[in-house]
């Protein structure tokens, strides 16, 4: 019996979602027989070297790009478990309690990065008896993959894929997500099944518009940005508007975060994951990362003298979500002035600091403080990295034959449903959103079902699946209405009567 797994993340969001990083694995570990990467975002890497610590031996198998980023991302991580367990453990320790241990090490990842092992592109590769599979590109971020994997069982063979992030179609820098015409069963991330991204073709602009307003006022432009992929495409914009002399070249443009210099520097040595547009520019002489008034803060000291400038800097840095790393820093310093900006370009998760700035709240709590929320705050959403509902929906259109099933996964509730619904009812799929650890048996000829149903009561099983599924649609539905008309005591009160009646 063969078993492997498909992507091992930090867990990112709410309070109650981040406790599962520090939860046992609901597997042991050492069953595996090895391991595939999709790319090496941390919700996708970050819980690799907790796998590997804990008994995994086998391989781990990704792209060339993977490998590297991951050289840098999975360390990195590492580092800010020991920082964040080191200063809960002075709060624990000055209050009597237990003291806690970091989900893993620096040392730790290292170790996990020893069992690495890149592949080629394109190539239907057997990476065990039985098992095939074939990294395409994903179009999400660099060296970013769609899985396509064949299974042979018992003489019967089942394609699976799985989409890990889906780009969008015309993103700078990588290449557009490859069309997959058939599978059996595709596992389909769902982040933005609900929203269509506005202004693509605007993002740019936006950038520029939001610099001019921020240096008019005499203040900084602070980004919080994703170390990989996200500032790499800001320094395509910044040198875009560069190049047709609108940005002023008086502006001094830092990257702030070791990370996100160690990642460019990985963009700039694979050329090959570059899409023709950047290619060709690099040909002519011109590397779309490139900068003449861009300075990397390599060191501590290189961010602390930061917070003594107080106008006509761009600051990019890092984490994203603002939930670790020097963005915080900078955050403390120029939040509260209101000739400042923070301008968001990414996913902000429920429960992270970004998504509280996001949503509107005046006052937040950094490194033990309270930092009123003064300056402007703006997010330009055409920098997503991931496909949209219309892009997600485009992509599935592509199947010459449709799939037997679709599994929504990495997504919120809200925007699985909204994309299931679709679907289902336009393109006549079976959905599947899998509730946490639920379980399907997958086979070539069969319907397929949650685990515990498979058996005698097989009709009965998927006439259940299919009731829940609409009931859960009309619900959405029905709820999504009252609040969009803000009618919230209608919302209670229907609350209320739906749990009298199942209790």
């Amino acid at each position: 019996k063969m078993q492997f797994g498909i992507d091992c993340g930090l867990f990112q969001g709410p309070k109650e979602i981040k406790e599962r990083n520090y939860k046992e694995f609901v597997i042991d570990p050492s069953s595996l027989d090895f391991l595939i990467l999709t790319h090496a975002h941390i919700d996708h890497i970050g819980l690799v070297p907790k796998l590997v610590k804990h008994g995994f031996k086998g391989p781990i198998y990704c792209s060339h790009a993977t490998e590297e980023l991951a050289s840098v991302l999975l360390p990195d991580s590492g580092y800010i478990q020991e920082s964040e367990v080191e200063r809960k453990n002075r709060k624990l320790k000055r209050a009597g309690k237990l003291l806690i241990e970091p989900i893993y090490t620096v040392e730790d990842a290292l170790n996990s990065l020893k069992q690495f092992r890149s592949l080629n592109s394109d190539e239907i590769i057997e990476i065990a008896e039985g098992i095939e599979v074939r990294l395409r590109d994903a179009g999400h971020i660099l060296g970013s993959n769609i899985l396509e994997i064949w299974v042979e069982e018992k003489g019967e063979k089942i394609k699976l894929v799985f989409t890990g992030d889906l780009g969008n179609s015309n993103q700078p820098i990588v290449k557009d997500p490859t069309i997959i015409e058939s599978a059996d069963y595709v596992i389909m991330e769902s982040t933005y099944g609900n929203r269509y991204h506005k202004g693509v073709f605007r993002r740019t602009e936006q950038l520029k518009e939001i610099i001019e307003n921020t240096m008019a006022k005499g203040g900084n432009l602070i980004i919080p940005s994703f170390a990989v992929e996200r500032t790499q495409d800001l320094l395509y914009d910044l040198n875009n508007l560069y190049d047709n002399g609108e940005l002023d070249e008086n502006i001094d443009i830092y990257i702030d975060s070791p990370l996100a210099i160690a990642a460019t520097e990985i963009f700039e040595r694979n050329i090959e994951y570059y899409d023709h547009d950047s290619r060709q520019l690099i040909e002519q002489g011109k590397h779309p990362l490139h900068l003449p008034n861009l300075k990397f803060s390599r060191t501590q000291e290189d961010s602390m003298k930061l917070n003594e400038v107080q106008s006509g800097a761009i600051i990019i840095s890092a984490s994203g979500m603002c939930d670790a790393g020097r963005i915080k820093h900078h955050l403390k310093h120029n939040l509260w002035r209101p000739e400042c900006t923070v301008l968001f370009v990414g996913y902000q998760a429920i429960g992270t600091l970004g998504r509280r700035i996001v949503d509107g709240e005046k006052l937040v709590r950094i490194h033990g403080e309270q930092v009123a929320v003064k300056a402007d705050i703006e997010s330009i959403e055409a920098y997503s990295a991931h496909a949209d509902k219309a892009g997600l929906i485009s992509w599935l259109k592509n199947f010459v034959l449709p799939p037997k099933a679709v599994f929504l996964v990495h997504g919120e509730v809200e925007s699985q449903i909204s994309l299931a619904e679709y679907i289902r009812s336009e393109l006549g799929i079976q959905v599947f959103i899998p509730d946490w650890l639920e379980e399907f048996e997958l086979k070539p000829s069969e319907k397929v079902l949650p685990k515990q149903f498979v058996g005698e009561n097989m009709d009965k099983a998927m006439i259940a699946e299919e009731m829940y599924l609409d009931l859960r649609l009309k619900l959405h539905n029905m709820f999504k209405e009252y609040w969009q008309r803000s009618e919230f005591d209608k919302i209670i009160q229907e609350i209320k009567r739906l749990e009298k009646n199942i209790s």
